[in-house]
């Protein structure tokens, strides 16, 4: 049993089923399975958004501006459905997806060939896009009657019990733990992250997996761009707005190490749901939205300083084993 407990993923799944049996004692119905169906289905754009994050963060960077790429493309394609409502909404889909991993692209190829810090970049892109929403909108909203019912409807229709956009995000997560297990550019990506420079002499291109990893980010948070603005019927330029924050919270917690190379698909997903559990039931409970942010703040610290020993921990062990067979080589040739 300890052992068990002593894997994150597993620890992180029990502290949650805790959490929501404790809710439950003071909320009635909390646990009842339409309401942690509900749950998901508002965790779903994160849960995505996490995803987007730890591709890039196992590659030793970070990006910043995922909120905001997704309320460029949201604004993009909410605009264009507006103003254009007999385009297929697969050509939105896909053009919200194309123009996300362009802006991904942006920043890649900033990281990679100019050789500028993630953080620098992404930060500067995130006041960028923006003030390109902005720009493409005037500042004016796009309000729910200037949707199609198609456009609207789609994620939000219910199939096998879940709205479709639940489904969705239970579709990129399997497909983001195939293709983070199984491809070539995952096992890039955690090399990259791992050892940069093993990395180099395996023959992995590591700016090229960094430029990889950013455009899969951007793609995905264009996704999510549609997604938000269809599932709360309403695009401007403040959507999303801090998200990053809850994409970057959800890895940590998730323990993916933020200095690359580490971390699981599952731990991201427990780490999205165990926010999305926190910020649907504590204003059901009463607490105000300072005591939630205070709340919110320390679980990310404590989350992170679990990382932090872990990984000591790790590099202890390490050096142990190594000192070890210094020793045993010593005594044989004795």
């Amino acid at each position: 049993m300890p052992r068990i407990l002593k894997r994150r993923e597993t620890l992180l799944f029990a502290i949650i089923i805790v959490m929501i049996a404790g809710f439950s004692t003071r909320a009635a119905g909390f646990a009842e399975p339409g309401n942690l169906a509900n749950i998901f289905n508002d965790t779903s754009i994160l849960i995505i958004l996490a995803l987007a994050q730890m591709t890039v963060i196992l590659t030793k960077s970070i990006d910043l501006s995922v909120a905001a790429n997704l309320a460029f493309t949201g604004m993009a394609v909410a605009m264009l459905n507006a103003g254009y409502p007999d385009l297929p909404l697969i050509v939105l889909v896909i053009t919200a997806i194309v123009m996300g991993a362009a802006l991904g692209a942006i920043n890649g190829y900033l990281v990679w060939a100019l050789e500028i810090p993630p953080i620098v970049v992404t930060l500067g892109t995130l006041t960028i896009y923006r003030g390109m929403a902005f720009v493409l909108s005037g500042g004016a909203w796009v309000n729910a009657h200037q949707f199609t019912p198609e456009f609207l409807s789609v994620p939000r229709t219910p199939l096998l019990g879940l709205p479709v956009l639940a489904w969705i995000g239970i579709a990129i997560v399997l497909m983001m733990y195939f293709v983070l297990r199984y491809t070539r550019f995952g096992r890039s990506a955690y090399a990259s992250g791992g050892n940069p420079v093993a990395a180099v002499y395996a023959g992995i291109d590591v700016g090229w997996t960094r430029f990889l990893a950013f455009v899969l980010s951007g793609a995905l948070a264009g996704l999510c761009g549609y997604l938000w603005v269809s599932r709360y019927a309403v695009a401007y330029v403040d959507i999303a707005n801090g998200f990053e924050l809850d994409s970057v919270a959800a890895c940590v917690i998730g323990g993916i190490s933020i200095a690359g190379g580490v971390g699981s698909v599952a731990g991201t997903v427990l780490g999205a749901l165990f926010l999305g559990v926190i910020k649907n039931a504590l204003p059901v409970i009463g607490i105000s939205p300072f005591t939630q942010m205070a709340i919110s703040g320390t679980v990310i610290i404590l989350a992170v300083v679990f990382n932090a020993r872990r990984e000591r921990n790790r590099g202890r062990i390490i050096l142990r084993d190594q000192a070890a067979k210094e020793a045993s080589i010593k005594e044989v040739a004795a």
